[in-house]
């Protein structure tokens, strides 16, 4: 997943077999669980953190994983896809205390 100035949306269903769309729907059940997941994840970040979409090898499929104080908290040989800075350093000067206008946002750019 890239980040864009013309992003937002959800990902396109893929002509083939496999692609980012049908991993998100057999993994969350929609586009919607899926981001009510990574947003919560991230908003409920104390502290340093982030939220993160990974590939998890073992189950063959996503997930969404909390990752916070430079912990090495990744599931074990997960690969993350898609992480949202929840420290503030990442939004207070834009946000505030806000986070969860900040996470939005991110979304409006996720492409």
């Amino acid at each position: 997943m890239l980040l864009a100035k013309d992003g937002g949306g959800e990902p396109l269903a893929a002509d083939g077999v496999g692609g980012l769309a049908d991993a998100i729907t057999e993994s969350f059940g929609s586009f919607a669980g899926f981001k009510a997941q990574l947003s919560r994840a991230a908003a409920t970040t104390q502290g340093s953190g982030w939220g993160v979409l990974a590939y998890e090898p073992l189950s063959g499929r996503l997930v969404v994983e909390q990752v916070y104080d430079h912990q090495g908290n990744v599931g074990q040989g997960s690969t993350p896809i898609l992480v949202f800075d929840a420290w503030e350093h990442a939004f207070y000067l834009q946000y505030r205390n806000q986070k969860v206008d900040f996470i939005e946002a991110m979304w409006q750019v996720v492409n």
